[in-house]
């Protein structure tokens, strides 16, 4: 479990092809610091589980599924990604609830600069548009974010389709990967949890006796 509060920038040390899918060697010093066998650590808001470690590096085995439906399958070495160990029992949660399983991808459709912030709007699929509400939380890239606007239910803009957008302070554009997104940069997207549970639960509301969605 995870708040969504990057607590640094990591970076792709190493991909080792792993059968279909790959080990990442990731360069984050605190995270590897005390990283043990086993543990989880997000990078980029995936949820990925320690199996080696260096005093400034951690591998993690990164199964097809995951690089095809997550940003991870477009990392090079040298890609800079957000890292975040797991909440500790007993902790603040900062953010708000995040797995680190990864609902799909958003890509960075505008974005604009104003005197103390930075507006980013992404892309949204469209399954994933009713999940997403105006001052709502979201994780991208595994940063918990508040959502400052959305297209409407019919998708806004025509041409662009459904997107959300996110105002970024100066913290959060220095201290995490958010900070360098230009317009076609493609990020991981991790809806509220409880948004999925109720949907989960209106759909066998609303579902043919007998059967579910």
């Amino acid at each position: 479990m995870f708040t969504g509060i990057i607590e640094e920038i990591g970076e792709i040390a190493a991909i080792t092809p792993s059968g279909d899918g790959w080990r990442l060697t990731v360069r984050a010093p605190h995270a590897a610091s005390d990283a043990v066998h086993g543990e989880s650590i997000a990078v980029s808001g995936v949820c990925l589980t320690v199996v080696a470690s260096t005093a400034d590096t951690f591998d993690a085995d990164v199964m097809k599924q995951t690089l095809d439906v997550s940003a991870l399958g477009a990392v090079e070495v040298g890609t800079r990604v957000n890292i975040e160990k797991a909440m500790p029992v007993g902790a603040r949660l900062g953010g708000h609830i995040v797995q680190g399983h990864v609902d799909g991808v958003g890509t960075v459709i505008e974005v604009r600069p104003g005197a103390q912030w930075r507006v980013l709007r992404f892309s949204l699929p469209a399954e994933l548009a009713p999940l997403v509400v105006d001052k709502g939380s979201i994780s991208v890239a595994g940063t918990s974010l508040t959502v400052s606007a959305v297209s409407a239910p019919a998708g806004g803009d025509t041409d662009a389709g459904h997107w959300f957008e996110v105002s970024l302070i100066p913290e959060t554009l220095e201290v995490t990967i958010l900070g360098a997104l230009q317009p076609g940069d493609v990020v991981n997207l991790e809806t509220d949890i409880l948004a999925r549970h109720v949907e989960r639960l209106l759909a066998f509301r609303t579902a043919p006796e007998g059967g579910s969605r």
